[in-house]
């Protein structure tokens, strides 16, 4: 599916492509609405249906991704809420293995993420996984999200890479679509990125793990040192 030699920057999304999405699902689903009921005196069935019609009003947008904007809304600490439930913070199968394989390869590895810096500072310290990565960049710094044009330029005024010769892979076809639109040469979307929901993706090439794709250990033994 990847042929690595024509590959020289692989960007990463981080939940539910790195990471598995369970805790966010988890979280906006069921910890959210049972903790923002308690906090205001709310059942939880009245709790839930008003936060999913104030969230999907958002969808798409920085806002739907930004922890101080749900924060002030909601009155609440969202921050603080995440971190009774981080336990729930799981790396994806396969993703150390994957990422050592690329850094002895060379590659350039950037974790591109809409999570909020907030959010994104408590996954790296349940996780540590940019202990593999080059750059870790929040759409916030761009005030873009993924989804939209304005990011990807963004980023290729701030990263150096070649368009042609880089991976991208996210587990949000949206987002996919618009790497795409800007000319990304090679889109890869995860099947499965919440491990307790079953899709599947049909619209771009897609994998379930990244033993699928994993570079031959002959190809790190090949690649040029240093």
């Amino acid at each position: 599916m990847i042929n690595w030699q024509q590959i020289d920057t692989v960007l990463l999304d981080m939940d539910g492509t790195l990471l598995d999405l369970h805790f966010d699902t988890f979280f906006w689903l069921t910890h959210l609405p049972r903790r923002y009921a308690e906090i205001h005196g709310l059942d939880e069935a009245t709790a839930a249906t008003h936060l999913h019609e104030l969230i999907h009003r958002r969808r798409g947008t920085l806002e739907w991704y930004c922890l101080d904007h749900w924060s002030e809304a909601l009155s609440v600490d969202v921050r603080r809420l995440k971190e009774e439930i981080k336990y729930k913070i799981q790396i994806r199968p396969y993703v150390e293995s994957f990422l050592t394989r690329l850094r002895q390869l060379g590659k350039k590895l950037v974790l591109i993420t809409n999570a909020h810096p907030q959010s994104l500072s408590l996954k790296l310290d349940v996780t540590a996984i940019d202990r593999w990565l080059d750059f870790v960049i929040s759409s916030h710094e761009f005030k873009e999200p993924k989804e939209n044009l304005g990011f990807w330029h963004a980023l290729r005024a701030r990263e150096t890479f070649d368009p042609a010769r880089t991976l991208f892979i996210d587990d949000t076809t949206s987002v996919l679509q618009s790497a795409k639109t800007y000319g990304l040469g090679h889109l890869l979307c995860i099947h499965q990125p919440d491990s307790q929901t079953h899709r599947v993706v049909t619209d771009y090439p897609a994998i379930h793990h990244f033993d699928e794709i994993m570079p031959p250990e002959k190809l790190c033994i090949e690649a040029p040192v240093g």
